[in-house]
């Protein structure tokens, strides 16, 4: 099940809420984990009890870490098992079929393996996990009841995109957690918020990213590589922070402060910073578990080198198990060493409009990895970007795009910026100023869900996510 989708905003949810605020303070993470496993069994009955085991396991080990707290060597050990094994149930079920596909075709051979299903969440879930053995191998106090853990790790608003909040920092809010009606109205109206960049920004500008990037390369200019490669940024962006406002909104809710998960990253100025903004939680989570105990063993700049581009690669490989992905954390990786070590300081001296378009240009190409089938394709979608294999600079075909999808494009610029939330924000001001800010506020939300509901029972969304993790 996905947040977008008619059954959870007009069963599931209201079900949930009337129940969780009918019972007493105790039960209601008995309620929100029973909640989190229906809701992962509505698509996925038979890896609940993956899910589970998952529970299981990492509260005994997060037990066995507590009762060795005074024993380096062996709290070392025990935290590496209870990693390695974590990591394994991930490769498995995540990798295995890369891994199989990569050997027959490196070795031409045909070795017979069985294609699984990869299990919705399972690389945030894993991720959490490592992060509460980590903390509590750092001083963080294990979970006592194996209800609270559970809910950490399969807690349903972050199990479908995120974000990844350590386990550090959620840590005091699954004993107890503040629940006001204006804490319930502020994560609704963030919900409406995530829901209309999923719904109507991001399956609307997958359509126009699908309608140019299926297109033969040779037969399309320039210009419209540019905006195919603009809208699926635009798509990306907006279904990926869409699911985690809503699923921060969700959180509010429910009582739980989540993790922002992105600061408006196109309005970078630098790929590191693009880095820093984008997908937040997950740079934040790489930053602490694998790149700052690697730098510590490290003094040369070499290894620091290596360290980037490890840690790039491991967070493009995490987004799924196809080479691509790792090309994309390559190249990623390549940049971040090249501004850190080369011409960062330089590029900082640049106007501030040259250092937004180098990033945006830089950040567009990279995302060509994600959206062509191979590195091949890629790599022949970029050189149409720069005139190799284009039909012509611009045409008529690229006019007719920008024509037609005008109205959606500037709506993805104005949302993907602090200045489309101003204008929102002015928009409420008008209306408050007339019938006040309270009743403003749920004007505008209310009209957002409306039309965001009429995108979904046309059938105009896609009710699918581009990356499954």
């Amino acid at each position: 099940m996905l947040f977008s989708n008619l059954s959870f905003i007009f069963i599931f949810l209201p079900i949930l809420m009337f129940v969780y605020f009918l019972v007493s303070q105790k039960r209601k993470n008995i309620v929100l984990l029973l909640a989190s496993l229906v809701f992962y069994a509505w698509g996925e009955p038979v890896y609940v009890v993956l899910l589970f085991l998952s529970a299981v396991f990492n509260y005994f080990c997060g037990q066995d870490l507590e009762e060795k707290k005074e024993d380096t060597m062996r709290k070392k050990r025990s935290l590496v098992f209870g990693i390695v094994i974590n990591l394994l149930i991930l490769g498995f079920f995540k990798y295995y079929v890369f891994l199989m596909e990569s050997i027959n075709a490196l070795v031409s051979a045909e070795l017979p393996y069985r294609e699984l299903a990869v299990p919705i969440g399972i690389s945030i879930y894993t991720l959490r996990a490592i992060s509460y053995l980590a903390d509590i191998y750092r001083g963080e106090a294990a979970q006592a009841k194996f209800v609270d853990l559970a809910l950490y790790l399969g807690m349903f608003p972050q199990i479908s995109a995120g974000p990844v909040d350590r386990y550090v920092n959620i840590a005091g809010q699954l004993g107890k957690r503040p629940l006001s009606v204006r804490r319930f109205g502020n994560g609704a109206m963030l919900f409406v918020c995530g829901l209309a960049k999923k719904v109507i920004l991001a399956d609307s500008a997958g359509i126009l990213q699908e309608q140019i990037t299926g297109l033969q390369i040779g037969t399309f200019s320039v210009l419209t590589a540019w905006i195919g490669c603009a809208a699926f940024a635009f798509r990306f962006y907006f279904e990926l922070s869409g699911y985690a406002d809503m699923a921060i909104g969700l959180g509010r809710m429910l009582g739980f402060d989540l993790q922002r998960n992105f600061y408006d990253p196109y309005a970078s100025r630098s790929v590191t910073e693009f880095w820093k903004r984008w997908n937040s939680s997950l740079t934040l989570w790489v930053r602490a578990y694998i790149y700052e105990p690697l730098e510590k063993k490290v003094q040369e700049a070499s290894g620091r080198i290596w360290i980037i581009l490890l840690t790039a690669m491991l967070t493009g490989f995490w987004y799924g198990a196809e080479w691509k992905f790792l090309w994309w954390g390559i190249y990623f990786g390549i940049l971040l060493v090249l501004e850190h070590f080369v011409f960062g300081r330089a590029l900082a001296r640049f106007p501030k409009v040259i250092q937004h378009l180098y990033t945006v240009i830089t950040v567009f190409i990279g995302w060509t990895f994600f959206f062509a089938p191979d590195l091949g394709a890629a790599l022949d979608y970029i050189g149409v970007m720069f005139g190799v294999g284009a039909s012509a600079p611009a045409d008529a075909q690229a006019l007719y795009f920008i024509y037609s999808h005008w109205l959606l494009l500037l709506l993805c610029v104005a949302g993907a910026s602090a200045k489309g939330m101003w204008a929102l924000r002015s928009v409420s001001d008008v209306l408050a100023s007339v019938c006040g800010k309270r009743a403003s506020v749920c004007i505008v939300s209310i009209v957002v869900f409306m039309i965001s509901l009429a995108f979904l029972i046309t059938g105009t969304a896609n009710a699918g996510l581009v990356i499954q993790f």
